[in-house]
């Protein structure tokens, strides 16, 4: 999909503005994320770019403020905002806001010594002092001028708590300290939107960046409802604030949330933009959604973000081969760009690309060792080389230069799993989950962590949050099942496995229609022979017979793929299909690990598993419950399988002969 020369004219001036406005209140990464999709927009023809161009010497985005009494501001004051633009482009925040907003001022406007203002734990929501100071009046400044100085009050108020903050992991470091400017900055703002309120009832004068502040200062007071208010706002007003945008999407934590905010936001290429970024935050994986990346891309065809967002969908749809292809290309478009590495270094890792895990980090490095995103991917290359100890001082130092980076604080809690660290393991996924309650895999680590501890029933309460957030994905059910199995609870297991096995075919059946494989395979006939074992053994144990009987049938036929299931499908598994009916709203599978992943990449062929631990000893069942029937020609051949396969030799010589003694004794009574 292409725009229209006039259409692509209008979309670059209008990202053009983004950059030039953000930039001039110091949201440089909003300002980053306009230039780069502006430089990924197709140059229009020259002619319409003629056309297009002005009388006027000076470009429309540098033209004065279209509102006159904040022209006038601006230009009455605007030799203090350079001066405080350039204190806060020399990260001389308290400086910044001096300018405009001096302590004593704020002081005597708030009623409370600003110093003091912060003695909660930050946990409560956004409050207003309970009288304003009516002595002061707010001070008559534009509103570009005071959203910089405010700005600054809460970056200065995140350098502090960096400052306080203890050491990573150390002995106190509690998680507990807060940015003391926030109540300030908080206050300043309820004031101000008050009076406006009171004067005309309504913000048609604003321009949605004092909104987007005072959003995102409500989210970090954990005032959620009233900071996505101001943020849907802020859209309305200025709808190429990326800042914005990202904040409403931290806010969304479910498909249905996500669902309801979307008719209240502007309709336009960046709410279309939020909603498949917003969509994949949340793991979504539909046709749709990959149209709509296909369709963005169309008109913004080298987009760095875009790619990445591809990349992303393509990685949380468990096709790491297309991830990693797509990653390629954005490192091969933008090779200097950082962003988004550290998903790229997961990827290789599962992949066990060491080569080229060697070379990222080595390219990481060269363009700067000090970005979290570099020491992440460093860390996962010493993890793969099982240096666990080095791995973990490389993400320690990851978030030390940055403490909200999701990735380190996650992959730190699967390296002290592997140091056979649980407390720290414990503690490093829970400030993963504090960064982002949506990273299932913090959630299932959690859930790992307290079954290594034999605490069943912890885990099981974590492994159901991270089912909750994947529901289609077999790893996570399987995960359920098999803590349910341990606690002894194996009828809500055989169901948690069922789930698990259903969304095994629904992922293949729904990765083929959305990235165009070559193949769709039938996975109700290709399943994981773990997970076919652990239903029959809990069948067992509840003297179900003949459902084990039939789905150990089903888990020996794994290994010889699609005709061999069908085969033993036709034996005696009454349906699978219907049996796991019950469980039809649940898709998705995770490749990252766990039991079944050899058996899944081993049937993607057609050519089924081969001969595994649990077919064996599906096998050595099957020819156990054959001696107690009297089947005795199907033990022994049974038997003389496993001897082949040179498992549980023993007894199955063992059972072999036996089998063929009473085999023997039968014909002698006979005669």
């Amino acid at each position: 999909m292409r725009l229209a020369a006039n259409d692509s004219l209008r979309l670059g001036a209008a990202l053009q503005t983004a950059v030039v406005k953000c930039s001039e209140r110091c949201l440089y990464q909003s300002a980053k994320w306009a230039a780069e999709l502006l430089d990924a927009l197709p140059e229009p023809d020259v002619d319409a770019q003629m056309s297009d161009v002005p009388d006027s010497q000076v470009h429309p985005v540098f033209a004065p403020n279209p509102d006159p009494v904040e022209a006038a501001l601006e230009a009455q004051e605007l030799g203090r905002y350079l001066l405080a633009k350039s204190f806060f482009d020399c990260k001389e925040f308290e400086r910044c806001a001096a300018v405009f907003l001096p302590d004593p001022l704020l002081a005597g406007l708030l009623g409370a010594n600003t110093d003091d203002t912060a003695t909660s734990k930050g946990k409560g929501k956004a409050k207003a002092p309970a009288s304003f100071s009516s002595e002061y009046s707010l001070p008559e400044i534009s509103q570009k001028s005071m959203f910089l100085a405010l700005y600054a009050k809460v970056i200065a108020g995140e350098k502090h708590k960096d400052e306080d903050t203890e050491m990573i992991m150390g002995p106190q470091d509690s998680g507990a300290v807060i940015n003391k400017q926030l109540i300030v900055v908080s206050r300043f703002l309820t004031r101000w939107f008050a009076e406006r309120q009171a004067d005309d009832g309504d913000y048609s004068a604003s321009q949605g960046f004092l909104e987007y502040l005072y959003g995102m200062v409500l989210a970090k007071e954990k005032n959620d409802s009233l900071a996505l208010d101001y943020l849907m706002q802020s859209v309305h007003l200025f709808p190429w604030n990326w800042g914005a945008w990202l904040e409403i999407t931290n806010l969304v934590s479910r498909v249905e949330q996500l669902n309801k905010v979307t008719p209240h936001l502007p309709q336009n290429i960046m709410s279309y933009i939020f909603h498949a970024n917003a969509a994949i935050n949340l793991y979504q994986q539909n046709p749709d959604l990959a149209a709509s990346l296909n369709d963005l891309l169309g008109i913004f065809p080298t987009s760095s973000f875009l790619l990445t967002c591809k990349a992303l969908l393509c990685y949380h749809s468990k096709d790491l081969f297309a991830a990693e292809q797509e990653f390629n290309r954005i490192l091969a478009l933008h090779p200097q760009r950082l962003d988004s590495l550290d998903h790229y270094s997961n990827i290789l890792y599962v992949l066990n690309r060491r080569p080229k895990l060697a070379f990222l980090a080595h390219l990481c490095s060269n363009i700067d060792k000090f970005r979290a995103e570099s020491c992440v991917v460093i860390g996962n290359y010493y993890s793969l080389l099982s240096l666990h100890e080095k791995a973990v001082q490389y993400f320690r130092r990851a978030l030390t230069l940055d403490r909200s980076c999701l990735s380190a604080w996650t992959l730190m809690g699967h390296e002290y799993v592997e140091l056979k660290n649980t407390h720290a393991a414990i503690e490093s996924y829970r400030r993963a989950v504090d960064v982002n309650r949506r990273d299932y895999r913090a959630w299932y680590g959690l859930g790992q962590t307290y079954e290594v501890l034999e605490m069943h029933a912890y885990a099981l309460w974590y492994y159901k949050k991270a089912a909750g957030l994947r529901p289609w994905d077999a790893k996570m059910w399987q995960a359920v099942g098999s803590c349910l199995q341990k606690m002894g609870r194996d009828r809500d297991g055989i169901k948690a496995l069922k789930r698990a096995l259903l969304a095994d075919s629904y992922y293949d059946t729904t990765a083929a229609s959305s990235f165009g494989s070559a193949a769709t395979v039938d996975r109700m006939s290709q399943m994981d022979p773990e997970v076919l074992l652990q239903i029959a053994t809990m069948y067992d144990r509840l003297d179900e017979e003949d459902q084990a009987k039939s789905y150990m049938e089903l888990c020996l036929a794994q290994e010889e793929g699609a005709a061999g299931a069908d085969e033993g499908g036709a034996g005696g598994t009454g349906g699978l299909g219907d049996s796991i009916a019950i469980h039809h709203d649940s898709p998705g599978s995770d490749a990252e690990g766990g039991p079944g992943a050899a058996a899944g990449a081993g049937a993607a062929d057609g050519s089924g598993t081969g001969v595994t631990f649990a077919t064996s000893k599906a096998r050595m069942w099957l020819a156990r419950y054959a001696m107690r029937t009297e089947d005795y020609g199907t033990a022994v051949r049974l038997a003389m399988e496993l001897c082949q396969d040179g498992v549980e030799v023993e007894e199955a010589k063992a059972l072999m002969r036996e089998a063929r003694s009473r085999m023997e004794l039968a014909d002698l009574v006979e005669r």
